[in-house]
């Protein structure tokens, strides 16, 4: 799919939108419809469709008992404004990343992705089995509203870069999209950072007020088309190593809700998680073919200087972090810290061997 295609298709599909947008959730012979609200393109691949496809989930295992209608980014809120159509009770669902929310706080960045950080199993094995769920709750808890993992991209790409990379010196002063703790990163390397949603960059990019944009991986950025302005193609994001998407649903009605509705939402969550993980595993390397064959995208590395000042910066602003004022943020801080490096020793003394030596030794 195309961009042209993805964006076209969203934006027929919102053109009645705003009517039903200003309706009530309903209530009838003890069945309910919530809304949920997106920051992803309608159709948008891995992170739109598993939104929607979310939703099909949930509707479909309660048997219609609990009916989730998708509103794509844009349909009823603008794309960066879906966790406060929940918190004020615009929607019941807001579907995004948490990193997007870190002006409300920055322990939300934990839960989406962290520089140099946990990859996806490790951040779900934190949330899941670690204390990382209860932490995220009370966090949200100050919002009245509930979060849960819906989605991981695995390790994204590092970003488009209209002029090749030779070394630190090559940020100074470039215009980069990227969001979360990452961005404060390329602050610190040189870069001048901003956010915004996936539907803006393309045409911040080709009007000049872009030079660099990462969204997420190959399988997003075809779709995105940042391959017609910008050439080279930077890997592996040492920013993003395992990006989490997440399901945000008002607390209170989530828990007014029959036990199992509630089991249903959070299972289906889980189940979800791992889908897009697999889905973009299973894309990436196919859309990244695409790139390269058809469109003449140069894959390149990050030369070592900037991995290493991408490392050094990434520890001074997580040190900054475990020495704030705000509780909260030293809290999950302090605990993510810990939960890391005791499962490092797993990632790094096993899975890591064994790719380095299926790489070095195993041809099929």
């Amino acid at each position: 799919m195309d961009r042209r295609s993805f964006i076209r298709r969203g934006a027929l599909a919102g053109a009645g939108a705003g009517a039903a947008a200003l309706a009530s959730p309903a209530v009838a012979q003890d069945r309910i419809t919530w809304r949920m609200v997106t920051t992803w393109p309608k159709n948008f691949p891995g992170l739109g469709v598993g939104a929607q496809r979310l939703a099909d989930r949930i509707t479909a295992a309660s048997g219609g008992r609990l009916t989730v209608q998708v509103y794509a980014a844009g349909e009823m809120v603008p794309p960066l404004q879906s966790l406060d159509a929940v918190i004020d009770g615009t929607a019941e669902m807001s579907h995004g990343a948490a990193y997007y929310w870190q002006n409300k706080s920055t322990a939300l960045s934990y839960f989406t992705g962290v520089p140099y950080g946990m990859t996806a199993g490790e951040l779900a094995a934190w949330v899941q089995h670690m204390g990382g769920q209860q932490l995220w709750d009370e966090v949200y808890d100050q919002f009245g509203v509930q979060g849960f993992l819906s989605g991981n991209t695995g390790t994204q790409a590092g970003g488009w870069f209209r002029e090749e990379l030779t070394g630190l010196d090559s940020l100074k002063g470039v215009r980069f999209r990227t969001p979360g703790l990452g961005g404060r990163v390329w602050e610190k390397l040189g870069a001048t950072v901003t956010n915004m949603a996936a539907g803006e960059i393309f045409q911040a990019l080709q009007s000049g007020a872009l030079d660099a944009a990462e969204f997420v991986g190959p399988y997003n950025d075809l779709a995105l088309g940042f391959y017609q302005v910008a050439k080279n193609y930077y890997f592996p994001s040492f920013v993003e190593p395992g990006l989490a998407t997440e399901l945000v649903v008002d607390k209170a009605k989530y828990q007014a809700l029959p036990d199992d509705l509630q089991a249903i939402v959070r299972d289906v969550c889980q189940a979800e998680y791992d889908t897009v993980s697999a889905d973009f595993i299973a894309n990436d390397p196919r859309a990244l073919k695409t790139l390269v064959e058809e469109h003449g995208v140069q894959v390149r590395q990050f030369p070592d200087e900037i991995l290493e000042a991408g490392a050094q910066a990434s520890m001074e602003i997580i040190g900054e972090l475990r020495d704030s004022g705000d509780e909260m943020t030293r809290k999950v801080t302090e605990h993510f810290i810990e939960s890391l490096n005791v499962m490092r020793t797993r990632t790094e003394g096993n899975d890591l061997n064994f790719i380095q030596a299926r790489a070095k030794y195993f041809t099929l």
